[in-house]
């Protein structure tokens, strides 16, 4: 999957109705307390940036939106009895 700009990943976590904080702890970026006492995170926001030259990596996309239920081609289907998600075509 490519690098998505910012436009594109600030649309999928909207699309999954998650704030910057949300999606940032979902996919494992550091969360900070912010000058308000509100959790935010820098990195999402920078990622999000359409002037900050850090991007998410593909890979790391495809997992946002196979985690929200997105993804154009796969669907995570837990499987009963155990504690593991596989990932399933969708066809």
């Amino acid at each position: 999957m490519p690098t998505p700009t910012g436009d594109q990943l600030k649309a999928a976590r909207m699309a999954a109705g998650l704030s910057q904080a949300q999606a940032a702890e979902l996919m494992g970026y550091p969360l900070q307390t912010g000058s308000r006492g509100g959790v935010q995170s820098r990195t999402w926001q920078a990622l999000e940036s359409t002037t900050d030259e850090r991007s998410m990596q593909g890979p790391v996309f495809a997992m946002l939106l196979l985690l929200t239920g997105q993804h154009p081609e796969y669907t995570l289907t837990h499987l009963p009895g155990l504690d593991t998600v596989t990932i399933d075509p969708s066809a």
